[in-house]
């Protein structure tokens, strides 16, 4: 199934705009229970003014707040923001530290965000559990746990390292253009003949090609 999924999506990437691993660290923080696509909606901006350490530990929590304001929960991620900034400038030099265990020491940052940088801006390989990637390896029958970091390790073993980062990606990637939560594309998907809830959505090849959405949907 995940060497279907490689052909389906070769060239995968994150879909957060990003430059440095610090801005890497900013957008997913940012991202949670949000969209890609209107997380980089404020980030210019965001990166205009305070895209260093430096700058967004020395900036004031309102300020942050008023470039942030269209996203979900800005107040607390504001306060995000500039927290972890602090310490990276306290405790790191300005640093993004590229270990597991001290990225998910600063405000915000979970596994998920973590493995998210570790991934991306390090080259680390790291297994990102989002409601994506929990959906559908359910539904694909590699796991039926509902915990995230039961289900990192679950399909841990099942993946090779090396592909972890990007095995992350593809799932996220199926999961918004074709696996959709309520009405998935059945009849367009590629793991059509492996996956074990083939029928849970639409069937008709015609009707399911009209529920898959495009990259340009994630820009």
């Amino acid at each position: 199934m995940y060497k279907i999924l490689t052909k389906r999506y070769p060239d995968v990437r994150c879909e957060l705009d990003f430059e440095t691993p610090f801005q890497l660290l900013v957008a997913t923080v940012l991202s949670a229970q949000c969209t890609d696509k209107r997380v980089n909606s404020v980030t210019p901006r965001l990166f205009k003014k305070y895209g260093t350490p430096k700058k967004m530990a020395g900036a004031s929590v309102v300020d942050i707040e008023n470039i942030i304001e269209s996203l979900g929960f800005f107040r607390v991620k504001a306060r995000y923001l500039k927290g972890l900034s602090e310490i990276l400038m306290h405790e790191y030099s300005g640093e993004v530290p590229p270990i597991q265990d001290e990225l998910v020491k600063l405000p915000g940052v979970g596994r998920k965000t973590a493995n998210v940088v570790l991934g991306h801006a390090f080259d680390i390989p790291g297994i990102t559990v989002d409601t994506h990637f929990g959906r559908l390896a359910r539904r694909f029958g590699w796991t039926d746990l509902d915990d995230p970091v039961k289900v990192e390790f679950a399909v841990g073993d099942l993946i090779p390292r090396k592909e972890w980062t990007n095995l992350s990606q593809r799932m996220i990637w199926h999961g918004r253009r074709i696996c959709h939560s309520r009405k998935p594309a059945c009849g367009a998907c590629p793991l059509s003949k492996l996956c074990p809830v083939y029928g849970i959505g639409e069937t008709d090849t015609v009707k399911a090609m009209a529920l898959v959405k495009s990259d340009e949907d994630f820009r």
